[in-house]
């Protein structure tokens, strides 16, 4: 599975939709025929999948105990607002108004792209998010990372 890279600053339209930058549609080649989906994030953002990405997602999903409430519950509050994008002639996707509402995006959001996913953020919410980054950014990573090699080593 190949990783999506870059960030990238972008304005929506009157209508909520946004222009894929063309560095960015290279790297989603499957796209055009297979499609995306939407969904929230954990935080106030939103999170774009391909949709054989989304499958894969759900699969795990399906996978769940539903006679658990805490399963049930989360198959909810995660697929709640789900939607498949597709480009238009332009290269366009339109943004669902209830999923832009919900992460707070007007004009100007930002792509962050992360591993398997592209972010979605409010211009003015990554902006934050990103000045709230620790003061030592080394132990977080020494706290997260450290004991990986480790880790690898004794399995």
């Amino acid at each position: 599975m190949s990783h999506f890279l870059g960030e990238f600053d972008c304005k929506l339209d009157a209508k909520g939709r946004m222009m894929i930058p063309s560095s960015l549609k290279k790297q989603l080649p499957e796209a055009e025929r297979e499609g995306l989906v939407i969904n929230r994030g954990f935080e106030k953002h939103l999170v774009i999948y391909t949709k054989k990405e989304w499958d894969s997602i759900t699969e795990e999903l399906s996978k769940l105990n539903a006679y658990e409430k805490k399963s049930r519950d989360f198959i909810r509050y995660f697929t709640r607002g789900a939607t498949e994008l597709s480009l238009d002639s332009a290269n366009r996707i339109l943004f669902p108004k209830a999923l832009m509402e919900y992460a707070g995006i007007t004009g100007e959001v930002v792509l962050s792209c992360v591993l398997n996913k592209i972010e979605v953020w409010a211009k003015d919410a990554y902006d934050n998010q990103l000045d709230s980054e620790p003061e030592n950014f080394a132990n977080l990573a020494e706290e997260v990372m450290g004991n990986t090699a480790r880790r690898g080593a004794n399995d």
